[in-house]
Parts: C-alpha cells; structure tokens; sequence
C-alpha cells in the first residue's frame, strides 16, 4: 500500500494558490509545492514495519558513533602523542582534522544524494568512517593518525547529514518529530559523553580502543543499511550523474570552508587571534562564501546549495540559532569538565559522572519535545520555550563555585539540558517545514555545516574568554601575578597543576580564580542564548499538517494515473512503511 488514498472527505483539490492552502493560523506564504492533510491522515498511511525500526535503529547508532568520535579524541592526546612521539602541533591537528572534514564536505555530500543516491551516498560514507577508525586504531605515527582521522571525519560528516535526509524521505513531516528528537537526543548525548569514554579508555586501557570499539557497530551498520533502507532513485547513466555535479561550486565552498574553519580552530590555539596566520584564512574564507553565493545564484545550472534557503527569513533565523545552539553545546562538553576538573578536583572517571545532569536530560527534552511538536502541530513554541529555558539554565550556572554543594550543582546543571534538548527537533521543523521540497537536501545539509560551525565556534570563543579572565583574575592575587599568563595559556593543564598543588593560600586563590572565570564563560553564553531568542522572534509557524513528496523514497508496485491523482489521492512516498515493500534501487 504504498500508494494511500485519502477518504472523500479529506480529498484536496490541487490548487496552487497559497491564500487557499493555508489554513486557520498558517501563513499564506508557506511553500506551494504541498498538499494539506491532518495529523490522522499521516498517521493512517504511515504504517512502520520492525524494519523501519531496524532502519531507525541503525540510524540512530550511527550519529550516536560519529558524535562520540567527535570528541572523544581531544581529552586523549596528550597520552596519544606520547605513545607515537607527535608533537603539540601534531596534537592540535589531530583533533581539528576529523572536525575541520566533517563540517566542511556536509553540503557537498547532501547535494551528491540528491544525484547518485541516498543510500550509496550513506554506504559510503559509513565505509570511509570504518577506513578511518581502523586506519587510526593501527597507527604506528602521528601522520597516520592525522590522515586517517580526516578520512574517518569525512565518513562522519556524510553519516551525520545523510541520517537526517534520509529520516526526511521516510517519515512524512508532521511524524518526523519524536524521530529527529532521538537522532538530536543521541548527538548530543554522544558528545557529551566522548570525553569521557576517551578519558577512560586512555587512561585505563589503551587509546586505541576509542576507534577499536566503533568496529563492531560500524558492522553491523554496513549490513543494516542496505537491507534496511530501499530509498528509489531516478535511473539515470552514470557520466549524467557526473555532468549534473557542480564542480567549480563545490571548490569554491571547500576552499572558503577550510580556510574559515582552519582559522577559527587554531585562533587562540596555535596562533594568537591578531597573527595573520588567522587572520588571512578567515578573511579569505568570508569572501569565499560572498563568491560562492554569488556563482551559486548567477552562474551554477544545478547549485550545490540553491540560494533560495538563505533568502527565506525562517531558514535563515533557524541557521543562525542553530550555531549558537551548537555553540552552547559544546561549551558544556569543554568547559563544564573543566568546572569539575579545576574547581571540584575530580578525575576523568568522576568528572563524566558529575555531567550526567546534562547528558541524560538533553535526549528525554528531545524526544519529548518531537512527539509534542507532532501532536501540536507547531514548532514555534519549542523553539522559544527552549530557548528561554536554556537563559535560564545557563544563567544559574553563574552560582556554581568553589563551595557549591553536590546536591546544588546537580540542580543547577539540569535546567541547561532541559533547554538545549528542546532545541534538537524544534530547529529541524523549524527548517523543514519553511523549504520547498527539492530543496530538502540542501537545507538540511547547511543545517549540519552550520552545526559544525558553532561546535567549533564554541571551543574557540569560550577558550578566548576563559583564558583572558584567567589572565585578569589570577593577576588579582599579588602572589600569582607573575604566573598569571603562563597559568592562563592551558586551562586544562591549569587543572592538572591544580590536582598536584600542596594545599596553600596559593592553590586556593588559584581555585577561586578559574571558578570566577568560568562564570564569565557562563555568563557570556547566556547572553548567546538571549541572542537566539530574539533571532527566533522572526519565524514562522509554517503548517505541519502538510504532505512534503520525498525526493528519494519507496514507493509500491502499485500505480496510479496523473487523473486518479488530480482527483485528490496523495502519493505517500515513505520508506519502510509497507508489509510488502516493491523493489527499489
């Protein structure tokens, strides 16, 4: 039944004005190309069988593997340079390689499903992410490790943003909800938790085993995903295929990409924010992306990324969230270790344990939010109750101290969970309810390269703030002043020398120091968050009870003439929905 006709009286003629469309509280200006129905009407017709749950179920491993890597590495190097006697620049590349690839090929390898396929693009891509963790397991060097790294963050880039077209293309809109609150709720629980998997690892096993344990489920990834997910294709030769490819775009957005992300990631690191050595490549980087606009909207015949999402307010609002949510994620993964680290003295082990209250309330927010969005009908409200939620979660982190107690800093870290894991699924909606949809891949693509834009924005900002207040902090107490820019270059080291200190007045104003600096970081991301607020004043309530025709999806043997469809049946193009699946390519 993959063909699903509507009952008479929810037949709706096709009638292209949006004045007509829009129903009691939608706007008039939704994108044309739908076709309305109610929340039973998809229901009805989606039926998912135990292997769309397979296939959701790989998925889901997928991202939660990918964003685990993501950072689980960084908490690991110095043991790892170390062991094959890389150096500190080594070391910083090592952990830039996976993510600098990872963001910057995301467009790229969305707008190449859109031409070869979703599922060889996907199979691929998990193919080049199992190269580069078997590739890094073995390393005998550091260049092997920087070269595998950036084929396995290749891999994890396509894995990342083709799980979440490829969601698009089986589950119909207004059920998409509690899916993609699962697929954010395991990103971000992934993240959080890769520090402290790595910490672990390195510390009490091996560090090869951080990319020895992705084997297994990569594995079983590889077989899932082309039993699992059928998704049809238009049957066109191979060299159209090529011809259809944007060559000159996909250089211009790669060289602008890496040049930007090169520069924002070793600012502050390896060279000082004012040295033209990151300076040049940001510049260059924002006026690669003028130009690649500017190719993309005159000149392209097949744009990588049509221009069209950037002129839509919504895409554009939910863009600019969605890197300072990223950005406030990641300042939880980097910088609340460092509260527990510095200030509280605890281990790798503990530290992981004390930011359960973020991790474990991020994916219940998501989900749940998802399956109420669905319900509802409307996204707005999650985007803003998440983001209210999140001034409010990160402000009170301003209290935690030197003597904050156990039982206040568990309190005081729940609510910043709570508002970062409603904003998973309410930007997704926010994105795809407001594109047309042939232009789904690359909304969701630029959805995925932005996130990995404020991931890296939220390490590098938050390191230029906390290393200037350390500076000024630390320059409080006369004793420390002469040490204050030396403590000041590594807070993570600044941690280490903390746990070795002999109890003193030194060490305790030292403490204190690094505690009051890290309540500027907190500070400052909640101004971001105040920021995103009223970024998110600007969306629309597009409708959810919309039928949006997958791209790619699997569709029945059974067939139905251009007039049986002008009389009103929708075409449910879903994947994995029908007892008896047609074949596909």
């Amino acid at each position: 039944m993959g063909i699903s006709k509507l009952p008479e009286s929810a037949n709706i003629p096709r009638d292209p004005s949006p004045s007509k469309l829009a129903g009691p509280g939608q706007d008039p200006k939704a994108p044309d190309n739908t076709v309305l129905g109610t929340l039973e009407d998809a229901a009805r017709n989606f039926k998912p069988n135990m292997t769309f749950y397979l296939a959701m179920a790989t998925l889901a491993l997928l991202t939660f593997i990918v964003s685990i890597d993501a950072t689980a590495l960084a908490v690991a190097l110095p043991i790892v340079a170390e062991a094959v006697h890389g150096t500190g620049l080594q070391s910083f590349w090592a952990g830039t390689a996976f993510l600098l690839c990872c963001a910057v090929l995301q467009p790229i390898i969305g707008s190449f499903s859109t031409i070869f396929g979703r599922r060889i693009i996907l199979t691929g891509s998990v193919l080049f992410f199992l190269a580069g963790c078997l590739g890094c397991a073995l390393a005998k060097n550091f260049l092997a490790i920087l070269i595998c790294r950036s084929i396995q963050g290749a891999g994890g880039g396509g894995i990342v943003v083709m799980t979440e077209i490829v969601v698009c293309d089986m589950i119909p809109l207004r059920l998409r909800g509690e899916w993609f609150g699962l697929l954010g709720g395991m990103y971000a629980v992934g993240t959080v938790l890769g520090p402290m998997i790595g910490g672990a690892f390195a510390q009490y096993v091996t560090w090869r085993w951080i990319f020895y344990i992705n084997l297994p489920f990569i594995a079983i990834a590889i077989v899932m995903v082309p039993l699992c997910i059928k998704l049809k294709v238009l049957p066109t030769s191979f060299n159209d295929k090529i011809n259809r490819i944007d060559w000159i775009g996909c250089i211009i957005f790669i060289g602008s990409a890496t040049g930007f992300m090169m520069g924002m990631s070793w600012g502050g690191v390896q060279y000082s924010w004012s040295s033209w050595h990151t300076l040049v490549p940001i510049i260059l980087g924002v006026f690669g992306f003028i130009a690649f606009y500017f190719y993309e909207d005159r000149i392209a015949v097949e744009p990588v990324v049509p221009t069209r999402v950037f002129k839509n307010v919504n895409l554009a609002s939910a863009y600019i969230q969605t890197v300072i949510h990223s950005l406030i994620v990641m300042s939880f993964v980097y910088y609340l270790p460092l509260y527990y680290e510095g200030v509280k003295g605890f281990n790798t082990t503990i530290t992981g344990v004390a930011i359960f209250p973020e991790t474990f309330t991020v994916a219940p927010a998501a989900v749940i939010t998802g399956i109420m969005i669905g319900k509802t009908g409307s996204f707005r409200w999650a985007v803003w109750s998440g983001w209210l939620i999140a001034i409010l979660g990160l402000g009170i982190l301003y209290l935690m101290d030197v003597n904050t107690s156990t039982v206040q800093w568990i309190f005081l870290n729940l609510v910043g969970g709570i508002g970062t894991g409603f904003l998973f699924p309410a930007l997704q909606f926010s994105i795809q309810s407001a594109c047309a949809d042939e232009e789904l891949a690359a909304a969701v693509s630029m959805y995925s390269f932005f996130r990995s834009v404020g991931q890296t924005l939220g390490v590098a900002v938050g390191g230029v703030i906390l290393q200037n207040q350390l500076v000024i902090k630390i320059s409080a107490y006369p004793a420390l002043k002469p040490q204050a820019i030396q403590y000041s270059q590594d807070a993570a080291a600044l941690a280490q020398i903390l746990k070795a200190m002999p109890e003193g007045q030194d060490k305790m104003d030292l403490i204190q120091a690094f505690a009051d600096s890290l309540k500027v970081v907190w500070a400052l991301m909640c101004g971001l968050a105040g920021i995103g607020f009223l970024v998110s004043l600007f969306i629309k309530d597009y409708p959810l009870d919309r039928f949006v025709p997958a791209a790619q999806a699997v569709v029945a043997e059974e067939k139905v003439d251009d007039n049986e469809k002008d009389a009103g049946v929708v075409e449910v193009g879903k994947a994995l929905v029908d007892e008896h699946p047609g074949t596909n390519t």
